[in-house]
C-alpha cells in the first residue's frame, strides 16, 4: 500500500470529495484525521468507512477558521500517532454569483474558507513535519483556478490563491523533506458541481474530451498517489484534472 503506516489530517473530510479523500488514504494504509463543520451524522459516516478499512479514524468538529481548534486537532493526532505524514486542504465552499450581485461577505466567506483556512491548517502541522523531516501537503484547487473559464469570480480567485500558497510554500519547505503539491480537478460528479446549473455542465462536457465528468474516486486516488513517498520528486507543482478539456 502507497501509505502503510502514514498519519493524514484532511480538512473538510465529512462528505463529497473530502470523504473520498478519507477513504482514497484509508485503503492505502494511512490513519486519518479529519475536521468538518456542522454534520455529526455524516462526520460519522466518514469515521466508519475510514474504520471499516481497518484504520484509525478521528473526527473534529472544527472550523478551518479556528486557529486554536486546528492546533488542538493536531497535538491530539500527534500524541495518538506521533506524527503527521499528510495534509489535504481540501475544505471549500461553492457559490454561483456575479460579481454586480455579489456581497463583501460572499467574498470574504470565500477567500477565507479556501484560503486563510489553508494557512491556518498547514501552520498548525508544519512544526511537526519540519521536525519529522518528512511531510506531503496536498492543496485542493480546481480548473477554474488555473484557466480562464466561465466561473465565479471570488471562486476562481481563490482556487488560483491556492496554486501561488503551494508554489510558494514549496520553495520554503523543500529542505525540511516536506514537498507541497496541487490539484486542480475539473467538474466532478459531487460537491461544488451541484451549485452549477445544466447549462454549464452541458457547455463541459461538450470541451470534455472524455465527454463526461470526473468521479470523486478519481480525484482521491490521484491525491493519495501524490502524498505518498512514491511521489518524492514533485514540487510546487499543480496537476489538472478535467478530462481533456
Amino acid at each position: 500500500m502507497l501509505l502503510d503506516g502514514r498519519t493524514a489530517i484532511v480538512t473538510g473530510g465529512s462528505r463529497g470529495l473530502g470523504r473520498a479523500i478519507c477513504v482514497a488514504l484509508a485503503t492505502e494504509g494511512a490513519d486519518v484525521a479529519f475536521n468538518y463543520l456542522r454534520d455529526d451524522a455524516a462526520a460519522a459516516e466518514t469515521v466508519a468507512a475510514i474504520q471499516a478499512l481497518g484504520r484509525r479514524a478521528w473526527a473534529h468538529r472544527v472550523s478551518v477558521l479556528d486557529r486554536a481548534g486546528l492546533r488542538a486537532m493536531t497535538a491530539e493526532v500527534v500524541t495518538a500517532t506521533g506524527a503527521i505524514d499528510i495534509l489535504v486542504n481540501n475544505a471549500g465552499h461553492g457559490q454561483v454569483v456575479p460579481l454586480a450581485l455579489m456581497e463583501e461577505e460572499d467574498w470574504d466567506r470565500m477567500l477565507d474558507t479556501h484560503v486563510k483556512g489553508a494557512f491556518l491548517a498547514t501552520q498548525a502541522v508544519l512544526r511537526t513535519m519540519v521536525k519529522q523531516r518528512y511531510g506531503r501537503v496536498l492543496n485542493v484547487s480546481s480548473l477554474a483556478g488555473v484557466k480562464m473559464l466561465e466561473a465565479p469570480v471570488h471562486y476562481a480567485t481563490a482556487k488560483a490563491a491556492l496554486k501561488g500558497f503551494t508554489e510558494s510554500l514549496a520553495k520554503e519547505v523543500g529542505r525540511y523533506g516536506i514537498t507541497v503539491n496541487c490539484l486542480a480537478p475539473g467538474i466532478l460528479d459531487e460537491g461544488v458541481s451541484d451549485h452549477l446549473p445544466p447549462a454549464r455542465k452541458e457547455e463541459y462536457l461538450r470541451h470534455c474530451a472524455m465527454r463526461r465528468v470526473g468521479r470523486l474516486d478519481e480525484a482521491a486516488g490521484v491525491i493519495a498517489f501524490m502524498a505518498s513517498a512514491r511521489n518524492s520528486y514533485m514540487n510546487g507543482a499543480t496537476i489538472v484534472l478535467d478530462g481533456g478539456v
